[in-house]
């Protein structure tokens, strides 16, 4: 996530937290300061807040660990304002595994509860409700508040919130997966104006909540009906079989009369039948403003280009992280180029599938292989 900072690596999950969680903590700050102008109230508010995003930060790794045990790894967990998120890299398989992993979080912070409960109750700690508020109280009854509120909150059904997830999980297990998402997307919705109704009256904070449960909602939704439409389908269905590459030792001149030819964007980058980097349409185009034109395709492709294999689901290639989501992916059968997934065909592609299975047709025509090759430089 953009103006991320990366707080460290652990149990094999990198964390990072947004540049604005330390504008709220120097607000929470400033707010226990202003009433008695006591640096002692500030520090104290700023270490309850810090805590607070620890338990947050437990809560994440609840469905991180659960989600490992389905095999489903993390990519990273991010600390935001308004709480954390625990990017997994899929969805479980089961809805009875994305329910146990939706749960795991919430779950955590039972334990947290219970475990400050149970200290505050040896300790013979416990103070007055009345004496707890929002910057009053002591912090480990406050913390225990919290993680009650986190509990609670975080189970109202507001997909794609952890109790969303919950119901389309439980949805999932009675109908088919999009149509549980759709639902689950819709109730999200709803909650979603009853937060920014609440948010106008009560706390402008949740018409943040509001607008992230709205757009998350949408996005989970949209993902759902195209894995649908995808399921059961692979690379070589959807990869353009028809393209140009170009040897190692093609010029920037050369490139310009290629792609005046024609629409393809990106460019396989070959020495031997062998693919060996990948030309950027924005790298080739950065290229021809700075550098000469016998600038060649050897100096500017790059080396770190992804690949897929040609059996492998569509599914699992549109889940899976990019590191240039715009770079065309190589196709590969057996370490041997066979053709190009983009964007924009396997856009083409979903739009197909949809319409020949509306119309009962369900075979794809192929086109054959032709690959054409721009001609080494003398």
């Amino acid at each position: 996530m953009k103006w991320s900072f990366k707080l460290g690596r652990f149990l094999g999950i990198d964390v990072f937290v947004h540049f604005t969680f330390f504008i709220v903590l120097a607000i929470v700050g400033i707010a226990h300061w202003l009433p008695q102008g006591s640096l002692v109230e500030a520090f104290e508010g700023m270490v309850f807040f810090a805590l607070l995003f620890l338990c947050v930060l437990l809560h994440e790794y609840g469905h991180a660990l659960m989600a490992r045990r389905f095999g489903v790894g993390t990519r990273d967990i991010t600390l935001l304002p308004i709480g954390g998120v625990a990017r997994l890299e899929r969805i479980p398989e089961k809805p009875s595994q994305e329910l146990l992993v939706a749960l795991a979080g919430p779950a955590v912070n039972v334990v947290i509860a219970l475990g400050l409960a149970a200290w505050l109750t040896l300790a013979q700690a416990w103070e007055p409700v009345s004496a707890l508020g929002i910057a009053e109280g002591g912090i480990i009854e406050r913390l225990l508040a919290v993680n009650i509120g986190l509990v609670l909150f975080n189970l109202l059904p507001a997909f794609p919130m952890d109790g969303g997830r919950v119901l389309r999980a439980i949805l999932a297990m009675k109908m088919d997966y999009a149509r549980a998402t759709s639902i689950a997307a819709t109730v999200g919705k709803g909650m979603a104006i009853v937060f920014a109704m609440a948010g106008l009256i009560y706390n402008p904070m949740l018409i943040l909540i509001a607008v992230f449960v709205w757009s998350g909602a949408g996005q989970e939704a949209s993902m759902a009906q195209v894995r649908s439409v995808v399921a059961g389908a692979c690379a070589r269905e959807a990869m353009v079989t028809r393209f140009h590459t170009v040897h190692a030792s093609a010029t920037l001149q050369d490139l310009a009369a290629l792609m005046l030819s024609g629409a393809q964007h990106d460019y396989p980058v070959m020495k031997r039948e062998r693919i060996i980097g990948m030309l950027a349409h924005a790298d080739i185009l950065d290229a021809m403003r700075h550098r000469p034109m016998d600038t060649t395709a050897g100096e500017i492709m790059r080396e770190d280009f992804a690949t897929v294999d040609e059996g492998e689901l569509l599914d699992d290639i549109l889940q899976r992280e990019r590191d240039d989501p715009s770079l065309a992916l190589a196709v590969m059968n057996h370490g041997m180029l066979t053709g190009l997934l983009t964007n924009e065909n396997i856009h083409e592609y979903i739009v197909i599938r949809e319409a020949t299975a509306a119309s009962g047709h369900h075979d794809v025509w192929r086109r054959g292989v032709r690959v054409i090759r721009v001609q080494e430089s003398a």
